[in-house]
């Protein structure tokens, strides 16, 4: 994918600039709005549950998305999911309401599902074994920059309130113009009447082979969502500036970046699971030492940017992890999984986060972070399956 030809390469990087955005604007969707909301006056019960419409929008398209994918191909898809992003993006200035921009997330949640899951299908289905890893840490990198960039246009409310949007809906009709330069294709054919031919089976049959896999990307929903919406409402609390508390959040998309291709590099090299104890090992560790020094916002930044190098790459490997333990002509439905698996965590981020904040006063938010974590270091520690050199997807 990476050393192909150039039209290869260009498919591919097209691919990177389209995530990169749907990143951005996630980024910048997430603390604005909270800090939009609690300005107002917004209980943060209501302010995490409005979050979760993102999210929802992902489950809700998710049973009827894999067909048109094998059907139409993925470039149809990307180009749907894009229109429903720009349109929605473009509408939030029109009326502040809190039902009426839980709608408008609830659209942007359909449409950056369509994008991640058609581009994460088509590079798993297109990339070569040795060099997956690093395809999707690429991946991985593009969403993670830009949604490190998101939360720098929250100061901008002093600005305009509407301003931050306005940027957000024009980088993303720029991304979807792309999209039109790149030649359709669809993922590899079923195998005809086999038990993989039939669409409740296929979904079975995906869990029982990776179901491990998809604890990463939902602990990644977990922190990304409690951490971009609930944590900008519990640092205000604490008298955190607003400003700095934009740079603590894109501290911990940083610290992803920085480390997102070598993990990927690594987890290519010495395996997927290795790599994931270790991550959940440093970010437990991490958060609960970061809970200990919350009257300092500069340590928190630190803390932020080492736990975001550690935990940041969890999508990736997630998905790596996956296609190294699925058969090929199921990972449209692996990749499927892997979505709904991190909305799920993004939806219990933000209501079980919310409830936290508003109801349990004596621990520290971070504590709640870190103990999320050790029971997921835990679950891998003594049921994730260790894989060989890519022999379950080449050999089945």
């Amino acid at each position: 994918m990476l050393i192909g030809n150039n039209y290869a390469q260009r498919r591919f990087w097209t691919l990177v600039i389209i995530v990169a955005i749907s990143g951005f604007s996630q980024g910048m969707l997430l603390p604005l709005i909270s800090v939009i909301f609690e300005t107002d006056g917004v209980s943060s019960t209501l302010n995490g549950l409005n979050a979760t419409g993102l999210y929802i929008g992902t489950l809700l398209i998710s049973p009827f998305i894999e067909r048109p994918l094998r059907k139409y191909g993925y470039k149809p898809i990307i180009i749907v999911g894009g229109s429903v992003v720009f349109i929605s993006l473009l509408l939030f200035p029109f009326w502040q309401n809190v039902l009426f921009w839980f709608i408008l997330r609830l659209m942007i949640g359909i449409g950056d599902h369509c994008l991640h899951y058609a581009t994460q299908t088509w590079l798993t289905s297109t990339s070569s074994p040795e060099t997956l890893g690093k395809t999707m840490s690429i991946y991985g990198l593009s969403f993670g920059f830009g949604f490190a960039v998101g939360p720098l246009m929250v100061p901008l409310v002093k600005v305009s309130q509407n301003l931050p949007f306005i940027i957000s809906s024009a980088l993303c009709l720029i991304a979807w113009l792309f999209v039109f330069y790149v030649q359709n294709e669809k993922p590899e054919s079923l195998l005809g009447d086999s038990k993989e031919g039939n669409s409740v089976q296929r979904y079975k049959l995906s869990f029982q082979y990776a179901w491990v896999a998809f604890l990463p990307p939902f602990v990644y929903g977990i922190l990304e969502t409690s951490i971009n919406s609930l944590f900008p409402v519990y640092a205000l609390r604490k008298d955190f500036d607003v400003s700095f508390v934009s740079i603590i959040l894109a501290a911990f998309s940083i610290g992803g970046i920085i480390t997102q291709v070598p993990v990927g590099i690594l987890g290519d090299k010495i395996g997927r699971r290795k790599i994931i104890l270790m991550a959940f090992l440093a970010g437990t560790l991490f958060f609960a030492v970061g809970s200990l020094f919350e009257h300092s916002q500069q340590i928190i930044a630190v803390i932020f940017l080492l736990a975001g190098m550690a935990l940041g790459s969890m999508y990736s490997l997630g998905i790596t992890y996956m296609a190294e333990l699925t058969p090929k002509a199921l990972l449209p439905n692996g990749n499927l999984l892997i979505s709904i698996f991190f909305s799920i965590g993004s939806l219990v981020g933000p209501t079980i986060g919310g409830i936290y904040l508003q109801y349990i006063k004596a621990y520290s938010f971070l504590l709640f972070i870190a103990i999320i974590l050790f029971v997921m270091l835990l679950i891998v520690f003594f049921f994730g399956k260790k894989v060989k050199k890519m022999e379950t997807r080449e050999n089945q």
